[in-house]
């Protein structure tokens, strides 16, 4: 009777860790596999690479046809903001009413196949005289969630590079957004256009 007593406590002794180790392991298992609305899956990560790619190949194309520099000048100098935008100076709706924006409505107006709505901000980046840098926003739909894409390409303008908008004038002749970073030479400013994309 005295031997089955340890005998007995030994089986339980097993039995409790046995049943210990397959309870963390499903736990650990529930852990490392648990998708949360901010886990980063990996439909996410496609749908972000999908963007990254269609934004760099639209900035690619508008650099090779020639109608990115002519986005950036896009100037209205007696209203001191893009032409035809809000009066908070950048468009909120859409792209502009010239080629590049064409391109950013069609390209991202029907991009979700999740009746999701997608989203774009357009940015430009120029050098100041004192070599610091800043940004105009052109395109603004709202603030980008964690998994947006980015993609950018830089246009150079020149001094006598003319404004895209209606009238006559040209970057240094007119009330132009970027200055004239290079006073000694006939480039002006170096622009990077950025565009920022994410699914809402």
């Amino acid at each position: 009777m005295s031997d089955d007593a340890p005998r007995g406590q030994v089986h339980t002794l097993e039995a409790f860790t046995a049943a210990l180790l397959v309870v963390s392991g499903v736990l650990f298992a529930l852990q490392t596999t648990a998708v949360t609305p901010l886990t980063a899956s990996t439909s996410n990560q496609h749908i972000e690479n999908q963007h990254q790619s269609a934004a760099g190949d639209l900035l690619a194309t508008a650099a090779e046809n020639g109608t990115l520099r002519p986005a950036v000048t896009f100037w209205d100098p007696g209203n001191g903001k893009f032409v035809g935008a809000t009066s908070r100076g950048f468009y909120a709706n859409g792209g502009p009413p010239n080629a590049l924006g064409a391109a950013l409505n069609q390209t991202f107006g029907n991009f979700s196949t999740s009746g999701r709505r997608i989203a774009y901000n357009v940015y430009v980046r120029y050098r100041t005289a004192g070599n610091a840098t800043r940004r105009q926003t052109m395109v603004y739909m709202g603030s980008p969630s964690d998994n947006a894409a980015t993609a950018t390409r830089t246009v150079a303008v020149y001094d006598g590079s003319p404004l895209a908008g209606p009238g006559d004038g040209n970057v240094s002749s007119a009330n132009f957004y970027a200055p004239d970073a290079a006073p000694n030479a006939s480039l002006y400013n170096v622009m990077e256009v950025r565009i920022v994309v994410w699914q809402m």
